[in-house]
């Protein structure tokens, strides 16, 4: 089975940046034009790619939507925007403007209804979970504040309710390079019946090759940021590696 890389464009008052822990104050800028970001990723053979509205994340209100319809027409690739989609209008816009899916995460813990209308009108291959963890926690807001919900038990609930794939971050680990949390998605995978792509810490091949052993229990993507901007293995590696 193949697991879907997904390279990560992490966009910020309209460049492609990447932050350490989701801090806003810890941040490199990789390019002025994430939409030649996109191309460089599909000339390497990416499938997927993974796009995230920090601003939208961190005031709900977004700033990229013109880096977002770039990189729709830059490239002929399916990709996943998330990031502060916090109404129906929101996800709408998002959608009309090329992504294949969107990601709900902060809505989705105050609000569950909203996936469950979500979930009616667009369809579960459209909407999928984001569930950001700290210390187990659930994290929201762009990651500025944790609810007292284990994000195990988010991950079920929202399986109740018809979600099936859903993107597993462990703040920890995000932009240090430290490796994956294997074993904190190996549980929200078995305990949530979700489809997990990991996301967060991938800093080698082998934590590809640990992440593809958890296949079996519905690991089947795994998100990859950092790693890929400072030049850790190449986007080609990775795919061989998860293929």
């Amino acid at each position: 089975m193949l697991m879907i890389v997904f390279p990560a464009i992490d966009l910020k008052d309209g460049q492609c940046v990447r932050l350490v822990q989701g801090q806003a104050d810890r941040k490199t800028v990789y390019a002025d034009q994430p939409e030649e970001i996109a191309r460089r990723f599909a000339r390497e053979g990416a499938a997927w790619l993974h796009v995230v509205d920090l601003d939208g994340a961190f005031s709900g209100l977004s700033r990229n939507l013109k880096s977002i319809e770039r990189i729709a027409g830059a490239v002929d690739l399916p990709f996943q925007v998330g990031g502060g989609l916090r109404s129906r209008a929101d996800v709408k816009r998002i959608l009309d403007l090329g992504a294949a899916r969107v990601i709900i995460g902060t809505k989705a813990v105050s609000a569950p209804e909203f996936v469950k209308e979500l979930l009616a009108e667009f369809g579960p291959e459209k909407i999928i979970l984001g569930i950001d963890a700290r210390d187990g926690r659930v994290a929201v807001e762009g990651w500025v504040s944790t609810v007292p919900l284990a994000a195990e038990d988010f991950g079920a609930a929202m399986r109740e309710l018809g979600v099936t794939t859903a993107i597993f971050t462990d703040i920890s680990r995000d932009g240090l390079l430290t490796g994956p949390n294997i074993m904190a998605t190996r549980r929200m995978a078995e305990k949530t019946g979700l489809q997990i792509i990991a996301s967060g810490g991938v800093s080698s091949l082998q934590d590809i090759r640990e992440l593809k052993k958890l296949e079996a229990v519905g690991v089947s993507g795994v998100v990859i940021g950092k790693a890929l901007y400072d030049g850790a293995f190449s986007l080609a590696e990775a795919l061989a590696v998860a293929g």
